[in-house]
């Protein structure tokens, strides 16, 4: 059944190695389920009603996603977008959060319509090979980042960033550090010995690491300084009542106000932007990394997998959650061996599994899952030694890419410099460099310079 749906021989995978990555996948996502409601719950939403809207929208992305293209991407709502809804539109803006939740709305249908015209695959498309593999790289560079602020090796500080010493809150933040640290080298060492699952091994067992130390009294829950239990508790419950209440409040024109219209639309494709060039970088990204990208540096069933993203985005809002995203996390369970769409099937199976026994995954500690994210950030890494360094107009844009990321906190701003940089400098240095540059690369980098000077 697996092989016909998902044709897995022909793609040289099995069926435990999907299934293995797609809770890799899973476990580095996991988060979402804990943070997405902490957020959004801030506007006035409910946040057990939340919290299931966040995996049914999920669920039901990652399974649009595996049967329309037969790619190994999971889908869930993404970081940065529930924040810029909830603390920007709902509480530094004043719109409802049923206002925001229709302006996502709105996006997804936009989004769905560019997806079923060659609009979005074109894009893809035009971005030079040299600059996807800067994208990869960039990418990596990225969840690193977030995975070592998850571990509490990094905070803020004199110089924006700074390491965090172990030894100044040893029993919360500083066990935490050390067990991520401990997590990386466990996974380093069985991928050294090519241990099937290795990541999901390394997350698992930095896990029971931690629960030991909670249990000899190493690591001690400070709940008002966000550091909760490592054992999973049952005692709050499922929220479908909360769920009710929220479903459907996208439609509730009775509640939204459009004040502003002006604010309203540049609201909306503010979403909407973010959501296509992180989406485009993901897919970029991690097909790059996996080697699924064909001789011309297309990507088989990207139009499957845009459509997929704004049918998430789309049910999402009508559930009652903030914009779905195409997740980088993917990259975990890619680096595992997912390579078709059966890894996306169980990933959102897994989503579903979550509204009944969310307590367990919301329990995976960030520590943990930042020692896989700080491992495949080394993955994705290597992509940069593709790129020729030997031939500045090609050099100097990947490298823009690449830092852009993780110092703007922005895939989509990684995505935008980049190609500024590149079409700029190549239409500056001679008449074959200038060949390179396709006119909707051109048309793009324009966009993105207006962007910046009116938005």
């Amino acid at each position: 059944m697996f092989e016909k749906a998902f044709k897995l021989k022909e793609h040289n995978t099995d069926v435990k190695t999907e299934l293995t990555a797609g809770l890799t996948t899973f476990m580095t996502m996991a988060y979402i389920l804990a943070v997405n409601p902490q957020i959004l719950s801030a506007t006035g939403m409910p946040a057990g009603g939340v919290l299931i809207a966040t995996a049914l929208s999920s669920a039901i992305a990652c399974f649009c996603i595996a049967f329309m293209a037969n790619l190994p991407f999971a889908l869930a709502p993404g970081m940065g977008l529930n924040a810029y809804f909830a603390y920007t539109v709902v509480l530094q803006m004043g719109y409802s959060w049923q206002t925001a939740l229709f302006a996502v709305l709105v996006e997804g249908v936009i989004f769905m319509a560019l997806s079923l015209t060659p609009v979005r695959e074109a894009i893809f498309n035009a971005i030079p090979l040299t600059l996807k593999h800067a994208v990869s790289a960039g990418i990596g560079l990225f969840i690193a980042f977030i995975g070592l602020q998850n571990a509490n090796l990094v905070r803020g500080g004199a110089t924006l960033v700074e390491f965090a010493r172990f030894k100044d809150s040893i029993h919360t933040a500083g066990i935490c550090a050390i067990l991520c640290l401990v997590g990386v080298i466990i996974i380093a060492i069985l991928s050294h010995k090519r241990v099937k699952g290795a990541i999901l091994i390394g997350i698992l067992g930095a896990w029971i690491l931690g629960m030991l130390a909670q249990a000899v009294g190493l690591y001690v829950p400070d709940f008002e300084a966000g550091f909760f239990s490592l054992y999973p508790s049952f005692a709050l419950g499922t929220h479908f009542q909360e769920f009710g209440d929220l479903v459907g409040q996208s439609l509730n024109f009775k509640a939204i106000d459009l004040k502003g219209i002006g604010d309203f639309i540049a609201i909306m494709f503010a979403f909407l932007f973010v959501d296509i060039f992180d989406t485009l970088g993901t897919l970029i990204g991690v097909a790059t990394k996996a080697d699924m990208l064909d001789e011309e540096g297309k990507l088989p069933g990207i139009k499957g997998a845009l459509l997929a993203d704004s049918i998430g985005t789309t049910v999402g809002a009508l559930l009652g959650t903030s914009t779905v995203t195409t997740f980088v996390e993917s990259s975990a369970g890619v680096a595992e061996g997912g390579r078709t769409g059966l890894t996306a099937l169980s990933t959102g199976v897994l989503f579903l599994i979550a509204i009944i026994f969310s307590p367990i995954f919301i329990s995976i500690p960030a520590y943990a899952t930042g020692a896989a994210l700080i491992y495949v950030g080394f993955l994705m890494l290597t992509s940069l030694l593709k790129v020729d360094f030997d031939n500045l107009t090609e050099a100097v844009p990947a490298y823009i890419a690449v830092i852009a990321m993780p110092f703007f906190y922005s895939i989509a701003e990684g995505i935008s410099f980049g190609i500024i940089f590149y079409v700029i400098i190549n239409l500056l240095t001679g008449k074959e460099n200038r060949k390179k540059v396709s006119p909707l690369m051109a048309i793009l980098a324009l966009l993105f310079i207006l962007r910046y000077i009116f938005l």
